[in-house]
């Protein structure tokens, strides 16, 4: 029989490794997870045992679907009575990747639809959808349009081991800390009869993955539902037996346990962590104790069988600061020097630059992947020798077994090339989201922009003399290629189709999946959304106009028209505006600028924002400002109103009725992205101005001169 076994990206090879220690055959890796051989026997006992795996699904038919129709017509091909009964239970898991179908959410109903419809005919009678413990979920993975069916036997993710009480702050999934510890070498240590010391134990999960390896206690031993328990084919003398052998190896395996040492600084996560051994049926065997940092020195059950110190400390995704974590890493690089020099030691974190903080050379680092966050395993061997540097970072290659032709490796050698130019600015400048590439190669139209850990990718419209399948061909070689090349889990990778947009398409919802990323651009925070809109919520182009913008502010009022996410307001009042006012027609982006604001830590009660059309405002408005900025979309119209503005025709109006708000001495920062637009000979004739749109242009954008048109103006003296 064969089955698939699926884990986080980065830790397919422990997996399979794990797959080959208990005798799988016809192992084979790949992205995402592992293809192995076995009988039911051999699939029952990696859902006990796998500890890496998330989970372990059985294929039972696969077929080509080009279309829902197609796809009902597949599903229900399959004797469905076999696995479950009419009155039972079932759940859907639908995937699609390059194919036809891509609505995942659509797909999973007309699965569901197909087997209820097969039970209804034959039996009159159909199962009821049960989401969290059904009694078969079924998986469909749709690549390329071909499906392949299969049956989950884990039934929920193998993760969840049955002890977790509590999560903590920021708590690691129990197949990632399993992971860490063996790619740190604990398995060996713990033969060895070596100790483990986590100081920063948080929940426990890392201290209580280390006694289940330690004891050779299997991870789904304490689990009450697996996916194969209620599916009509289910052997239960198998299981009882693989059973029975796990609870004896761990008891055989308890007496030997060396010591396992948890530390943390707060009383909660002690708690949280004593409750979960508990649970875990450990109580006693590993030690929980509070204490910080500062105080870390081997515990004596420890001092004559020195092991390794394991420690996931935070990194500034969701818990802590930037500059008190540089303090925080460069504290445990001391520690570890001065109190743990027979010792190995391993950091897991999601911020390499805090790694090299440590101030420690590591022997290995690993890439591990904490939900979408890109983690890295640093391995370090002689632990207070003096070493005080970390090696220099590599770029990512083309992987070596990827074949491509001239063409998509043109391409990737073009990311490559960028991503090393820009890698100095990037972090001089303090940014997370810049353009990496805009469509430097014709065959590639595309723009590729980078969003901390996240990739947006925005096709150009082909023009009509491409033919459609050679554009669709090729976005899918960049689709398939991005991933290794930026080292990106496939899912961080966001698709958008740039066509011309006029009037009320300008600003159109895409999606609704309300999912909100944090993003750094010097001292400033914002929130972008990467799949709900055509824009995200940060203009990268106007990255300098908006740092000039903060500079420019120190006690003026402010006044952003057409303020969108109120980016430039952040940098106004970070820059120390008197007082700021945001106008826009979207109640959505100003409610996104408020929520910017509090990211900032910013009071609202010199912070106004505006719901209205600008036009119709400036007539009214009798409030004067003393630095304005103005960047009208090049088309865009208000709900109920059948007016399109169009900046080329309307923005000689738009700068008077503006200009009539500002202060004297006061200044104006006019800025649009029409790539054809001239100014009104009007307006050069009766303001001061200067054109700065090559001064705003930062690195990543200066091939694309004509991104966007820049000014400074202000009254002419005599006014």
């Amino acid at each position: 029989m064969q089955f698939f076994a699926t884990a986080p990206k980065g830790i397919e090879s422990l997996l399979k490794t794990e797959l080959d220690r208990m005798g799988a055959q016809q192992i084979r890796q790949v992205a995402s997870g592992v293809h192995f051989e076995g009988d039911l026997k051999q699939a029952y006992r990696a859902c006990l045992w796998l500890r890496t795996a998330n989970r372990v699904l059985m294929p039972i038919s696969s077929f080509q679907a080009k279309n829902p129709e197609e796809l009902y017509d597949g599903i229900r091909g399959t004797n469905w009575n076999d696995h479950l009964d009419p009155d039972g239970t079932l759940a859907v898991d639908f995937f699609s990747s390059r194919s036809r179908v891509e609505h995942t959410h659509y797909g999973a109903l007309k699965v569901k639809d197909a087997v209820v419809d097969q039970f209804r005919e034959q039996f009159d009678r159909r199962p009821s959808v049960e989401l969290l413990q059904p009694d078969i979920r079924i998986n469909v993975y749709l690549l390329k349009n071909q499906a392949t069916v299969s049956l989950d036997l884990s039934g929920e993710s193998l993760h969840k081991r049955g002890y977790r009480t509590e999560g903590g702050m920021a708590p690691l999934k129990e197949n990632l800390a399993a992971a860490i510890l063996l790619q740190a070498g604990w398995k060996e240590i713990a033969e060895q009869g070596g100790s483990l010391i986590d100081p920063m134990c948080g929940s426990g999960t890392l201290p209580i993955e280390a006694a289940l390896i330690a004891a050779d206690s299997a991870p789904g031993l304490l689990r009450d539902y697996f996916g194969f328990l209620k599916w009509k084919q289910h052997q239960p003398d198998i299981w009882e037996e693989l059973l029975t052998e796990a609870e004896e190896r761990e008891t055989r395996g308890i007496s030997k346990l060396p010591p396992i040492i948890g530390y943390d600084a707060d009383s909660d996560a002690v708690r949280i962590s004593v409750a979960n051994l508990e649970k875990a049926g450990l109580t006693g065997l590993v030690h929980f104790e509070k204490k910080p940092l500062s105080d870390l020195t081997p515990h004596p059950k420890t001092r004559e069988r020195p092991g390794i110190v394991v420690l996931n400390p935070p990194y500034g995704e969701r818990i802590g600061k930037q500059k008190e974590l540089q303090k925080l890493y460069r504290e445990v690089g001391g520690k570890l020097r001065a109190e743990f020099q027979s010792w190995q030691a391993s950091l897991f974190t999601g911020n390499l630059q805090l790694g090299d903080a440590v101030g420690l050379r590591s022997k290995r680092e690993y890439t591990f992947y904490n939900g979408a966050i890109r983690c890295r395993l640093f391995n370090y061997r002689q632990l207070g020798t003096g070493a005080d540097a970390t090696p220099p970072r590599r770029e990512s290659q083309v992987p070596r077994d990827w074949v491509a032709g001239d063409e998509i490796k043109g391409f990737v050698n073009r990311l490559q090339k960028n991503r090393k130019r820009l890698k100095k600015w990037k972090a001089v400048e303090n940014i997370d989201c810049y353009r990496l590439y805009d469509n430097d190669l014709p065959e590639y139209a595309v723009a590729v922009d980078i969003y901390h850990d996240r990739v947006h990718v925005q096709e150009y419209q082909a023009p009509v003399t491409v033919e459609p399948d050679k554009a669709r061909s090729r976005l899918n070689d960049i689709l398939s290629i991005l991933p290794d090349t930026l080292d990106v889990p496939a899912e961080n990778i966001f698709l958008k189709v740039r066509h011309r947009q006029k009037g009320s398409t300008q600003y159109q919802r895409l999606h609704s999946e309300h999912v909100f990323y944090e993003v750094r651009e010097g001292a400033c925070r914002f929130y972008v959304n990467l799949s709900d809109y055509l824009d995200t919520g940060l203009f990268l182009d106007h990255r300098l106009t908006r740092k000039m913008i903060g500079e420019m502010a120190e006690g003026k009022r402010f006044l952003n028209l057409f303020a969108y996410t109120g980016t430039a307001t952040i940098h106004a009042a970070l820059g120390g505006a008197a007082s700021t006012t945001s106008v826009d027609s979207s109640q959505t982006y100003l409610d996104w600028a408020e929520r910017n604001l509090a990211l900032n830590q910013l009071k609202s009660d010199r912070h106004r924002f505006v719901k209205a059309d600008c036009m119709p405002w400036l007539k009214r408005s009798t409030s004067q400002f003393d630095l304005i900025f103005l960047d009208p979309p090049t088309f865009s119209n208000t709900s109920g109103s059948k007016i399109v503005f169009d900046v080329q025709r309307d923005h000689p109006v738009l700068i008077k009725q503006a200009f009539d708000l500002l202060a004297k001495g006061g200044t104006l920062i006019f800025s649009n992205n029409f790539r054809n637009f001239k100014l009104d000979p009007q307006i050069t004739d009766s303001y001061e101005l200067r054109n700065i749109s090559r001064e705003t242009l930062s690195p990543d954008f200066q091939r694309r001169p004509s991104i966007h048109h820049c000014w400074v103006m202000s009254k002419k003296s005599s006014d």
